[in-house]
Protein backbone atom coordinates (compact mmCIF):
# COMPACT_ATOMS: atom_id res chain seq x y z
CA UNK A 1 0.00 0.00 0.00
CA UNK A 2 1.31 3.43 -0.97
CA UNK A 3 1.97 6.01 1.72
CA UNK A 4 -0.70 8.71 1.81
CA UNK A 5 0.94 12.13 1.52
CA UNK A 6 -2.10 14.40 1.22
CA UNK A 7 -4.30 14.69 4.30
CA UNK A 8 -7.09 17.01 5.39
CA UNK A 9 -8.95 17.39 8.65
CA UNK A 10 -10.81 20.24 10.33
CA UNK A 11 -8.34 20.39 13.21
CA UNK A 12 -5.50 21.52 10.95
CA UNK A 13 -5.64 24.56 8.66
CA UNK A 14 -9.44 24.52 8.59
CA UNK A 15 -9.51 21.31 6.59
CA UNK A 16 -7.35 22.52 3.71
CA UNK A 17 -5.50 19.66 2.01
CA UNK A 18 -1.90 19.60 3.24
CA UNK A 19 1.19 17.46 3.13
CA UNK A 20 1.07 14.90 5.92
CA UNK A 21 2.98 15.84 9.11
CA UNK A 22 3.31 19.49 8.01
CA UNK A 23 1.32 22.69 7.89
CA UNK A 24 2.20 23.13 4.21
CA UNK A 25 -0.96 23.20 2.10
CA UNK A 26 -1.14 21.65 -1.33
CA UNK A 27 -2.18 25.03 -2.71
CA UNK A 28 1.00 26.64 -1.28
CA UNK A 29 3.11 23.87 -2.80
CA UNK A 30 1.50 24.40 -6.20
CA UNK A 31 1.93 28.18 -5.93
CA UNK A 32 5.63 27.76 -5.14
CA UNK A 33 6.13 25.44 -8.09
CA UNK A 34 4.17 27.68 -10.45
CA UNK A 35 6.28 30.66 -9.38
CA UNK A 36 9.32 28.83 -10.69
CA UNK A 37 10.80 27.37 -7.50
CA UNK A 38 12.47 24.00 -7.85
CA UNK A 39 11.81 21.17 -5.45
CA UNK A 40 15.32 21.67 -4.03
CA UNK A 41 14.57 25.35 -3.39
CA UNK A 42 11.29 24.50 -1.68
CA UNK A 43 13.00 21.95 0.57
CA UNK A 44 15.62 24.56 1.50
CA UNK A 45 12.95 27.19 2.25
CA UNK A 46 10.64 24.78 4.12
CA UNK A 47 12.84 22.32 6.04
CA UNK A 48 9.81 20.40 7.36
CA UNK A 49 9.31 19.17 3.79
CA UNK A 50 11.49 16.59 2.16
CA UNK A 51 11.85 15.85 -1.52
CA UNK A 52 10.12 12.50 -1.00
CA UNK A 53 7.09 14.22 0.58
CA UNK A 54 6.83 16.74 -2.25
CA UNK A 55 7.17 14.16 -5.00
CA UNK A 56 4.79 11.82 -3.18
CA UNK A 57 2.16 14.54 -2.79
CA UNK A 58 2.47 15.56 -6.44
CA UNK A 59 2.17 11.95 -7.58
CA UNK A 60 -0.86 11.44 -5.35
CA UNK A 61 -2.44 14.62 -6.67
CA UNK A 62 -1.78 13.64 -10.28
CA UNK A 63 -3.53 10.30 -9.75
CA UNK A 64 -6.45 11.62 -7.69
CA UNK A 65 -10.03 12.27 -8.68
CA UNK A 66 -9.44 15.97 -8.04
CA UNK A 67 -8.09 16.36 -11.56
CA UNK A 68 -10.70 14.21 -13.29
CA UNK A 69 -12.40 15.83 -16.27
CA UNK A 70 -16.11 16.02 -15.72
Amino acid sequence: MKKKWIVADQEHLGGAPRIRDTRITISLLLELLSSGMTIAEIVKEYPSLGEQAIRGALDELAHSDLLAVR
